[in-house]
């Protein structure tokens, strides 16, 4: 009987080099997995339908406080509030109505942070300014909405304007 056994000697640094390179080696091949793997159709979906929820462009709404017409300007792209300003605003209704301007940026800043319109909380110095505003940003801001998948006419939302009056009175809060 010639059996012939052989004996291997390891070195102890061999073999945790080896299991260190092993253990690294599926941690890679895990990682690609997971990188590469196909996005749920759930997940494309949703990221689309927040991709479509406006129409990119400048909308506006037109707004009376006394014998001035200022517009609220919206610019939006496909799914976000992008900006929020007055335009054509005069010193005199600046003069008059100093609540104004420090009541769109207050607005503006919580509309930029939630990107609604829901939830808004006015100050109580400025309700009634706020709430003329804040009007006036939902209506540019449904003129730029996506509708039951189809693009809303940007010509005649830009022409259209919603003209709301405001008494002075209100506006002296």
């Amino acid at each position: 009987m010639s059996s012939k056994t052989k004996i291997m000697v390891f070195k102890m640094r061999e073999v945790i080099y080896t299991g260190i390179f092993a253990v690294l080696g599926i941690i890679l091949i895990v990682l690609m997995i997971i990188m590469f793997k196909p996005k749920k159709e759930a997940e494309s979906a949703q990221t689309a339908a927040d991709a479509a929820k406006y129409t990119a462009g400048v909308y506006t709404s037109g707004i009376t406080i006394g014998d001035s017409a200022i517009d609220v300007e919206v610019v939006v792209d496909t799914s976000h509030i992008n900006s929020i300003r007055l335009v054509n605003l005069s010193e005199s209704v600046t003069t008059m109505y100093p609540l104004v301007q420090p009541a769109l940026e207050d607005l503006a800043s919580q509309i930029y942070e939630s990107q609604t319109t829901d939830g808004i909380t006015f100050s109580a110095d400025s309700k009634y300014t706020s709430q003329i505003l804040l009007d006036a940003i939902k209506d540019s801001l449904n003129k730029a909405r996506v509708k039951d998948g189809s693009k809303p006419d940007k010509e005649s939302a830009d022409e259209s304007e919603t003209e709301t009056k405001a008494q002075s009175d209100d506006d002296d809060d």
